[in-house]
């Protein structure tokens, strides 16, 4: 999200751009309440609501918006019923908000919202379906910051801090993660004691770099509920500094890189330092899904996969798999199409 209202600061200063906001949603589509998209003058975008002729039908209109200024409800209609006209035959139906962004004010409300996002503390961003009503922040917001609201007079959009993924170890690995995670939206956090490896010219993603031992770069970061830590490190000993701090914070996810050998070595060395085998166990090693990853990069690919997994909800199983399953019980099966 922080991403995303970054780029759309860079846009607002050399032109107008329309904002597509998924309001609604009924059935199998393939965006979330909430996804957005920005349209130019020129019919480029950033970002997706869905892919298809259902975005090329909110584009078009975009454009229109962008002419006018008149703001509009787009319905996208992925039903596949044959009796009306569909983009797409996902299964579902969406309702997309279309507006006008420009000029300074807009400008401004965006600077507040990425000041908000970047403390950490609550806030949102209404959007009055209503046009001669422009967006608005309420700050601090003190619904629960997971909730998406839709009224039939605004749409209440909570603004969510980031996750952070804080890669520990600044190797071939972690060059290849670092791309992968901040493209599906973690903030990145880098660690590793060689200033020549931790540095911004290898990970330009990176908010922090941290060129210090591992000890001292966990205990200075933030506390967030929204932690994940992937151990990619050069050897074992870095490992166990790392864990030794990690199993003592609230984190989502600890992943660590490593052979079975390596594993068990690091667990029997804590467990032997009084370490529960039970709190071990919540350590994801070793990291990411088993997609047979080989490479630097097929490897960053399975543990980006297991991130999502973690803070998505998802089973890790193929969706022909769990399609296989459910046409055998005669069980729907929801599927994300684009």
């Amino acid at each position: 999200m922080l991403y995303f209202y970054h780029q759309l600061a860079q846009s607002l200063q050399e032109s107008p751009v329309a904002i597509a906001t998924v309001t609604s949603i009924k059935g199998s589509v393939p965006r979330e309440v909430g996804a957005k998209m920005i349209v130019f003058p020129n019919g480029q975008i950033i970002g997706t609501i869905g892919g298809g002729a259902g975005e090329a039908k909110v584009i078009k209109q975009a454009l229109k918006v962008l002419e006018t200024g008149e703001k509009q409800l787009v319905a996208i209609d992925l039903s596949g019923a044959p009796h009306r006209e569909t983009q797409g035959v996902c299964g579902g139906i969406m309702q997309v908000w279309l507006e006008r962004w420009s000029g300074t004010a807009s400008i401004t409300l965006v600077n507040k919202i990425m000041n908000v996002l970047k403390s950490g503390n609550s806030g949102a961003l209404v959007t009055p379906f209503d046009v001669a009503k422009f967006p608005y922040l309420i700050h601090p917001y003190s619904v629960t910051a997971s909730e998406l609201e839709l009224s039939e007079t605004v749409f209440i959009e909570p603004l969510l801090y980031p996750p952070t993924l804080l890669i520990i170890g600044a190797g071939h690995v972690a060059l290849a993660l670092a791309k992968i995670a901040h493209l599906v939206g973690f903030q990145i956090v880098v660690q590793d004691d060689r200033a020549e490896f931790a540095c911004v010219e290898r990970f330009p993603q990176a908010t922090a770099i941290v060129a210090q031992p591992i000890g001292e770069a966990i205990l200075n970061l933030p506390q967030t509920s929204q932690l994940y830590a992937a151990l990619v490190t050069r050897g074992y000993a870095q490992d166990l500094a790392a864990l030794r701090i990690l199993l003592q914070r609230q984190v989502k996810y600890i992943g660590m890189i490593g052979s079975e050998r390596r594993v068990k070595t690091v667990y029997q060395l804590l467990q032997n330092e009084g370490i529960s085998l039970k709190l071990l166990h919540k350590v994801y090693a070793p990291i990411g899904l088993d997609i047979g990853a080989l490479t630097p990069e097929e490897i960053a690919v399975s543990i980006c996969a297991e991130l999502i997994k973690v803070r998505r909800g998802g089973s890790g199983l193929s969706l022909s798999e769990i399609m296989g399953a459910a046409s055998a019980e005669n069980s729907p099966l929801i599927q994300k199409c684009f």
